[in-house]
């Protein structure tokens, strides 16, 4: 028998969690990120579903990465045009784009499978302070990295 019993749409009830990146280190938060997007921190978790919650993050600028990495990490990227490699150093992509430095570390921890896109577009980040409408939808909001509490 494989049908569900009580009322699952109240179970797979999306909430909306704020993360105030400043001052994180990276690979931490977004470990913290994808498993929050993946649904694991509830108990209805199963890796078929997309049971994730949605997340926005904001002060991605104010992020930090540890050791030299500062200095060593490169992000890659190809145009699918002959001799199209792009490299764009950290330092570079944190000042033109912080938000897709976060983005590639979540995405970097998702399972690679048909929900990875969907688990990603969840995923809200800006890179100072202001996050315009959204704040309407908060419901739970973690400052020190660990995963929100059940009841709150």
């Amino acid at each position: 028998m494989s049908q569900a019993i009580g009322n699952t749409a109240l179970a797979y009830a999306r909430v909306w969690h704020h993360v105030d990146a400043s001052e994180r280190v990276l690979g931490k938060l977004a470990e913290r990120i994808a498993i929050v997007l993946m649904g694991k921190h509830k108990p209805i978790y199963d890796p078929g579903t997309d049971c994730g919650d949605y997340v926005v993050v904001t002060n991605a600028r104010n992020i930090k990465v540890t050791g030299k990495k500062a200095q060593q990490l490169v992000y890659r990227h190809h145009t699918m045009f002959p001799g199209g490699l792009k490299e764009i150093k950290y330092k570079d992509m944190m000042r033109r784009k912080p938000d897709e430095i976060i983005r590639q570390a979540v995405s970097g921890m998702l399972p690679k499978n048909k929900l990875r896109e969907r688990r990603l577009e969840r995923l809200r980040i800006f890179a100072d302070e202001d996050m315009g409408v959204f704040q309407h939808n908060i419901l739970k909001r973690w400052e020190d990295g660990t995963l929100p509490a059940r009841s709150q």
